[in-house]
């Protein structure tokens, strides 16, 4: 499993921008949806850890789970497969664009990371990107979980 540091998500989330510049220009300017990936029949993705309504440390391990898709990093044009994004404390994105913002990105094909929260409740959601950082159609994701942050 691939391990991810505070240090490289924030890397990841500052790369991920730049190295898609022009599908992300394209959503920018207002231009048409682009087209979504179809997702596979039976797709999942879940929490492994931490668990709803968990107590984690300030830094603490998230680990993604996937059924019937494969994990491809960002850019790799292969059916059946999608990158994860982590969502924290927020909602899901436009389901038609390429993700960005404050959406940490797992384009390496990450399954797992070490994240940093201040103390306090939060929510996290999974959600599987194509290899353009779009949402499948059907949308992959988890459903939302809160944990508590020591």
């Amino acid at each position: 499993m691939s391990r991810v540091t505070t240090a490289s998500v924030a890397a990841a989330l500052i790369a991920a921008p730049l190295a898609f510049a022009g599908v992300f220009a394209q959503a920018a300017e207002g231009a048409a949806p682009v087209q979504r990936t179809p997702a596979p029949e039976g797709a999942e993705v879940y929490f492994i850890e931490p668990t709803d309504g968990a107590t984690v440390p300030q830094t603490f391990t998230v680990k993604f789970g996937l059924k019937n898709m494969g994990v491809a990093p960002a850019g790799t044009d292969k059916p059946a497969t999608g990158h994860h994004h982590l969502l924290i404390d927020q909602d899901m994105p436009p389901l038609d664009q390429p993700m960005g913002g404050n959406i940490m990105h797992f384009g390496g094909g990450q399954t797992e990371a070490q994240v940093t929260l201040d103390p306090g409740s939060h929510t996290l959601q999974l959600l599987v990107g194509d290899m353009n950082h779009v949402p499948h159609d059907p949308p992959v994701h988890s459903d939302k979980i809160t944990v508590t942050v020591e």
